[in-house]
């Protein structure tokens, strides 16, 4: 079904407004493309911390039945909200547009909030990793290596170079194929020593720790984290890259990715708490045994592959910004369009690598985020268009089930939000002390500049 009937009569009037330009590319690429980049992308350096994030928490048991039931659950969704991208004719090439158009105005907004605050916390987390990845590189050759802060500058700078370089989703072909490489070798590799490690740790223990209320909130952050790792919140922006049959052909690019992606992504999960069990570090390179080079190829594929994963689930910032303030009756390489796109792209990283770089703990927010954002945006929002749109000519048990998944996800997202909460409490008390400096320093300069004005 390429086309979705049934849209509400009532937003039939906000057609004309959701069907907005792009300075983007619509229609081109093919689904092995964009197939090849939800594979490689999911495929991240964050992979390196999954056995920590997910199974350490759940145990054998568990942890193997939600990475099983929230995976296929996480793919049925992303394919239910692939049938809406089109909605009687009108094409919609971005979540917040399709959900204003089908759940009404304010819809729009969430949906915008919540999908902006999960790019922007993506990208200083990949940030972070880039960082985190550089400073393990130079600790192999340096017994004084640089502060953490120097190497997230530099990667923020090669992510800014990149994003210059590659301005939008359909330019990223050309990249994707050595960025499956780089990734396919650097996770065989891992997994090669992660059995070897295995094999040597005699003693493994799988016991998962914690008083029962703590292991609650510490599954609830596992699932959070298994959403996380799943699923980006963006597939109407990735689906608008496709060429006809869009539906038909965003299914085949999900298929990829919860296949062939996932094998591996479970694959390096699995074998990480098989080999370490619940002392699996929260980045595995930090565990790993044999020669040195290992360590530096694996952290040097993680930066390599961090700088394309990133631009994937930022480029919906990218998109919108462009088709802001770039000219879009010139080409986006105009000489014009050039200089406005470096000055976007420079503000955008620039702003976001000097957060990462004051606060190098914004990556223990995944969690808080996931479960806050991403777990309506995957889980709850595609049902909530399904009974917005066909709720008045399905048959009763196609609503009851979609009502099912709105209550159901939208309980877990309030509780794993408050469960992420807890364990970040620390952190937010110090991003709120360092909001709350900033302002301080702030209001002292209005003030001086105020009285210096008066007494002028």
């Amino acid at each position: 079904m390429e086309e979705t009937e049934g849209t509400p009569s009532k937003h039939k009037a906000l057609s004309n407004e959701y069907a907005r330009q792009s300075a983007h590319i619509i229609g081109n690429d093919s689904w092995h493309q964009v197939g090849l980049m939800l594979t490689t992308s999911f495929n991240c350096g964050y992979i390196l911390s999954f056995s920590n994030l997910q199974l350490k928490p759940l145990g054998w048991a568990w942890g193997i039945t939600c990475l099983l039931i929230f995976g296929l659950y996480t793919l049925y969704a992303n394919w239910l909200i692939a049938a809406f991208h089109v909605i009687n004719g009108q094409r919609f090439i971005r979540y917040r547009d399709l959900m204003g158009y089908t759940c009404g105005r304010k819809m729009y907004y969430i949906t915008f909030f919540l999908q902006y605050l999960v790019i922007l916390l993506t990208n200083m987390g990949f940030i972070l990793l880039g960082g985190k990845a550089l400073k393990a590189i130079n600790a192999e050759f340096s017994d004084s290596p640089w502060r953490l802060q120097y190497f997230i500058i530099l990667t923020g700078v090669a992510f800014f170079i990149f994003a210059f370089c590659v301005p939008t989703m359909s330019d990223m072909g050309i990249w994707l194929i050595p960025s499956t490489i780089v990734t396919f070798v650097y996770v065989i590799i891992l997994l090669v020593v992660l059995i070897g490690d295995g094999k040597a740790n005699t003693n493994r223990d799988y016991h998962v720790s914690g008083s029962k209320e703590d292991r609650v909130f510490k599954a609830l952050n596992a699932i959070s984290a298994i959403v996380v790792c799943s699923s980006s919140g963006l597939v109407p922006e990735i689906q608008s890259t496709l060429r006809k049959p869009v539906v038909a052909n965003m299914r085949k690019a999900l298929y990829m990715q919860f296949t062939v992606g996932l094998l591996f992504y479970y694959g390096v999960t699995i074998a990480g708490y098989w080999a370490f069990g619940s002392k699996v570090s929260e980045y595995l390179p930090n565990q790993l045994s044999g020669p040195r080079w290992i360590k530096i190829f694996i952290n040097a594929a993680v930066f390599v592959q961090s700088i394309v994963s990133q631009h994937t689930f930022v480029i919906p910032i990218h998109e919108a910004l462009d088709t802001k303030f770039l000219h879009l009756d010139k080409s986006i390489n105009s000489a014009e369009n050039l200089k406005r796109r470096f000055c976007i792209r420079a503000l955008l990283f620039a702003g976001n690598t000097l957060v990462t770089a004051a606060i190098p703990f914004m990556g223990d927010f995944v969690n808080l985020f996931g479960a806050l954002a991403l777990i309506p945006l995957t889980l709850v929002f595609p049902s909530l268009i399904f009974i917005n749109v066909k709720g008045k000519t399905a048959r009763p048990h196609q609503n009851l089930w979609h009502w099912f998944n709105i209550i159901t996800f939208s309980l877990i997202a309030l509780a794993a939000t408050i469960s992420a909460i807890l364990p970040a409490k620390r952190n937010i008390y110090t991003f709120c002390n360092i909001v709350h400096s900033i302002s301080r320093v702030i209001a002292a300069s209005s003030l001086f500049q105020e009285e210096k004005e008066g007494g002028g």
